[in-house]
């Protein structure tokens, strides 16, 4: 029901109420009919449940059948092991997964608890829950309104609803009728909505809608919309299934072969279980997620607090920042940011026209001082109050007292004091709507419209002052009166101006291949001049569009134009998931920024959703991803950075996991088809596994970021994590480590060296040690980037050396393990042999530079 197109009259009618309110049995069956003014919630998903969700993924459940199969045969090592290694991997994705779900809480707290009620023409506080479609409500300032109502009576009534529009001004409310059906929330000028606040003046409404029929009902709707994956969820997952399958057949094969061989079949099937404990990475869940809360650790050092692990990569795919402008691009501040006066002489104030303007800006307002000395009031008068006490400091304000004054109000859009002066004259100063003050004037000014027309295309708020000196007031001081033969003396123009880092910002994005949008509840005019002044709007392809075009504009036609469109004004919540949604369509990675209640289902469906820390409301907060804990748009893009770090070091940590796996695998597959013993004891897999792969790859997750990430274009979200020859790297360093080891074993063997096991189980524990410096880049050489620059990897590759000599050399280990102690000649072997896998993949380096012609050639050198 469009309840801002009807009268008063009709509006009583449809709601079947009455002036004097409803009556006592009326309000009871209507809570019946309609329930309770509260928000309701889908329902939520036990811990319980929670926690067993972490175990669906296909990695994690061949894992559980493999510890339980080892478990049967008796070896219990390997599975209390790898079910540790489940649960610690489990418990910490609960606790991410059990803290998101709060966004309803936080919209229910913004709901007024009580609220003034007439019923029966008695007016009464009620529970705000009680209130019903058809009750009459009054609201004064301060309070919030606790439904949706169709205004009935105001007095000078404004209402500030910028978490609810995102438009920073308080907007002054009216009765009559519009004649627009499709306007935005924020020109609906005689509802009063849900959630938003009363700043000044009083009112009387009409309850129109309660609960979930509210608009801030309808966000709660869409705040329950599916959240989507990441682009590291999306990768790992499909990696997952297609390694598990292949494990399970490459056991499988092992399994037959050793049959068929006339192998032990119990032995085979530790064989096989071994097999896929080194092909199923265990640890990697376990790290990536480590990785990304150390990852998020260093992002809070720059003000940007990850709620949910996973979209702390998310930020390196992403290809469009739908940004609010109100408190995320601007300062949510009213601000002076012009004035204009005409080039003449206030001779009755014996003052410059300037020094007049800046008098009667200090003169007309109701700002006031709290008793800590700061001044508070209306954010347009405190904007005002604040530029002229900042621009007059010899004009004394005392010496022109009050004597009266008439208030503002919506019809004759002015507000006028009439002030005592020091040789008892009076000082009638007036301020208002440009329209108003003009008509008030006996003077006519054509460059004042000009000036004013001007102010309003560049997107600010135009305020007109009048004045006049007279030696006595009139006995009767009336709109008539006072408002007459003003003398025009200036204009004040004010917006919320911009962060003044928010247009490096911008430019950085680009420079980062990220395109910028602004999407806000504000008038265009402001909107587009905002986007102007930060970078926004550039080029003359760059197209703004309001939510009424938007509305009327076909989904093809849209599809077409999404990422041509770098501004849209006036929109609604349900308009802002339409463009993320079509952002998506078109293959996008999505961040969406902003700060209100409007935005929070935005929030929440954005691939990514950013909220401001400070400003933001605890809704927005609940429903993103990320807040900002400064409101800095520029923090963004720090964020991007880490987050493109993060990944890259994840994705070295997966090259250097799976390689190792890939050598296990190749090791273990081809000894027995070369007719080789089996070459690894599934104790020696498993240490591999946890210690060799697991602290290295810890390590590897804290490796400096390379010096050109901002320049490179963001990942394509439809990225393999295999790309860029991550796939290939696996394969063929995988089987030179296998290579390696079988070419040792095969000599020992044939030198009836009974050490020939242990010698294979040192080579692939010191080959996974070369193979962690070496690919701690693409581009450079180990010796050109520096062996210090990663101390934790340096340190972690020192430790495990060590804990492999103690495996070797302790008693106790050596019967755990089943190793026999290596002379410093064998020893000083293994080293050797095993760096033919480190120089192999620095190598690969050089080739790869060389295939791409890129300058790092010089840089190698």
């Amino acid at each position: 029901m469009n309840w801002h197109l009807i009268s008063k009259k009709e509006a009583l009618q449809l709601a079947g109420s009455h002036p004097r309110g409803l009556t006592a049995s009326e309000a009871e069956e209507r809570l019946e009919k309609y329930g309770t003014n509260t928000l309701k919630e889908k329902k939520r998903v036990p811990p319980w449940l929670i926690f067993l969700r972490q175990f669906k993924d296909m990695m994690i459940l061949i894992l559980f059948a493999a510890a339980i199969v080892s478990g049967l045969v008796g070896d219990l090592k390997d599975t209390i092991v790898i079910i540790a290694i489940m649960l610690l991997n489990a418990v910490v994705g609960f606790i991410q997964e059990y803290r998101a779900e709060q966004a309803m809480e936080a919209l229910k707290k913004m709901a007024p608890p009580c609220a003034h009620v007439r019923r029966n023409g008695t007016t009464s506080l009620i529970p705000a829950a009680e209130l019903v479609p058809g009750d009459i409500v009054l609201l004064e300032a301060g309070a919030m309104v606790p439904a949706d109502l169709r205004l009935l009576e105001i007095h000078s009534l404004s209402i500030e609803e910028a978490s609810l529009t995102g438009e920073s001004l308080a907007v002054e409310k009216q009765t009559e009728e519009l004649h627009n059906e499709n306007l935005p929330i924020g020109d609906r000028k005689n509802m009063a909505y849900k959630g938003t606040l009363a700043t000044y003046g009083r009112g009387i409404g009409l309850v129109v809608a309660t609960g979930m029929n509210t608009e801030i009902g309808r966000i709660a709707q869409l705040l329950q919309e599916d959240e989507t994956m990441t682009p590291l969820q999306k990768r790992l997952a499909d990696f997952g299934k297609k390694l598990s399958l292949a494990v399970l057949g490459i056991c499988m094969i092992i399994y037959a072969t050793g049959l068929l061989r006339g192998e032990d079949p119990l032995q085979m099937l530790l064989t096989a279980i071994s097999v896929a404990v080194a092909g199923i990475p265990e640890a990697l869940p376990a790290v990536v997620t480590i990785a990304l809360a150390l990852g998020a650790r260093r992002m809070v050092r720059k003000n940007a607090l990850i709620r949910k692990l996973p979209a702390v990569e998310t930020l390196g795919s992403v290809t469009f920042i739908c940004t609010d402008k109100t408190g995320t691009l601007t300062q949510n501040r009213m601000a002076v940011t012009e004035i204009w006066t005409p080039n003449t002489t206030a001779e009755a104030l014996s003052l410059s026209e300037k020094e007049a303007l800046l008098l009667c800006m200090s003169l007309n307002h109701d700002v006031t001082k709290n008793g800590d000395g700061v001044l508070t009031g209306e954010s347009t008068e405190l904007a005002l109050a604040t530029y002229s006490s900042s621009q007059s400091n010899h004009i004394q304000v005392d010496n022109y007292p009050r004597i009266t004054e008439l208030p503002f109000d919506s019809v004759r859009k002015m507000m006028t004091t009439v002030h005592q002066m020091e040789d008892n004259r009076f000082l009638i100063v007036t301020k208002g709507a440009l329209e108003s003050v003009l008509e008030a004037c006996s003077d006519s000014n054509e460059t004042m419209l000009a000036t004013a027309e001007h102010m309003g295309n560049e997107g600010l708020r135009v305020i007109a002052y009048g004045y006049r000196v007279v030696d006595n007031l009139p006995d009767e001081q009336t709109f008539s009166t006072l408002e007459t033969d003003l003398r025009a003396c200036g204009l004040v123009g004010l917006m919320d101006p911009p962060r003044p880092e928010a247009a490096t910002a911008i430019k950085d994005c680009r420079t980062a291949g990220i395109v910028p949008i602004m999407i806000t509840g504000d008038h265009p005019a402001t909107a587009s001049a905002i986007a102007k002044q930060i970078g926004i709007l550039e080029k003359p392809s760059d197209k703004m569009l309001t939510g009424m075009e938007l509305q009327a504009m076909p989904p093809d036609k849209l599809a077409r134009n999404i990422e041509f469109i770098k501004v849209y004004a006036r929109v609604s919540p349900e308009q802002k998931l339409q463009i993320i949604k079509a952002l998506q369509a078109k293959g996008h990675f999505v961040a969406v920024t902003g700060d209100g209640v409007n935005d929070a289902p935005a929030l929440r469906r954005a691939n990514i959703g950013v909220a401001m820390g400070v400003t933001g409301t605890d809704v927005s907060k609940e429903a993103a991803h990320m807040i900002l804990l400064d409101d800095n748009f520029a923090t963004i893009i720090k964020a991007v950075r880490e987050g493109r770090r993060i990944f890259e070091n994840i994705r070295k940590f997966i090259k250097y996991i799976l390689t190792g796996n890939s050598g296990e695998i190749w090791t273990i597959f081809i000894a027995p088809l070369a007719g080789l013993p089996m070459p690894l004891l599934p104790i020696h897999i498993l240490w591999v596994n946890l210690v060799t792969d697991g602290l290295p790859s810890l390590a590897l997750a804290g490796e400096p970021a390379e010096k050109d990430l901002m320049q490179l274009p963001p990942r394509k979200p439809s990225e393999s994590i295999f790309a860029k020859g991550l796939g290939i790297h696996i394969l063929w360093v995988g089987m030179l480590m296998g290579a390696v080891c079988l070419g040792t074993q095969a000599y020992a063997i044939a030198h009836d060296d009974p050490k020939w096991q242990t010698y294979v189980f040192t080579v692939l524990c010191f080959s996974q040690m070369g193979h962690a410096m070496a690919i701690r880049s693409e581009r450079f050489f180990l010796f050109r980037q520096g062996f210090f620059t990663n101390p934790a990897l340096l340190g972690t590759v020192l430790l495990t050396f060590l804990l492999q000599l103690a495996i070797l050399y302790v008693p106790t280990f050596q019967t755990i393990f089943s190793t026999q102690p290596l002379t410093f000649q064998e020893l000083a072997a293994c080293i050797l042999i095993s760096l033919v896998v480190f120089h192999a993949v620095e190598a690969e380096k050089l080739v790869k530079v060389w295939r791409r012609k890129s300058p790092a050639v010089t840089s190698l050198h």
